[in-house]
């Protein structure tokens, strides 16, 4: 399976642990800054989507936690999610991959990017970091 991508924010690490020792729910902030993250690349991935019967378009979601943001497609009721996204060679079933969630990461790279370094700026000197 092809690498994950991502866009890794340095210090990330620091700052949680910085953040985790004001005490109060500081740490939660960064969940915040996570999802804007997630819903500038989903907003990109959602323009990408293959669609025919909608059902893949609807099943992509956006989820954050303190640590990262993730984009993810399918579910139990559209397991065809992973083949379409990265192909199946197998023959008699070939599909051509479409990876509309790696091109839509690639895509707004730098706005997430953006995101980030505004946000946690503005983050640390709310909390006096």
């Amino acid at each position: 399976m092809p690498k994950r991508a991502a866009v890794e924010v340095e210090g990330a690490r620091q700052l949680r642990k910085a953040l985790t020792e004001l005490g109060d729910d500081a740490v939660d902030d960064l969940k915040a800054v996570n999802m804007e993250g997630v819903d500038v690349v989903l907003a990109e991935a959602l323009t990408r989507v293959p669609v025919r019967s909608g059902r893949l378009y609807e099943s992509v979601r956006g989820s954050a936690t303190k640590t990262r943001g993730t984009i993810r497609a399918g579910f139990k009721k559209v397991p065809y999610a992973g083949p379409v996204h990265f192909g199946d060679p197998r023959p008699g079933r070939r599909i051509e991959p479409n990876l509309f969630l790696y091109d839509a990461i690639d895509e707004r790279r730098d706005e997430v990017i953006a995101v980030y370094k505004d946000n946690i700026d503005k983050l640390m000197k709310k909390r006096g970091l």
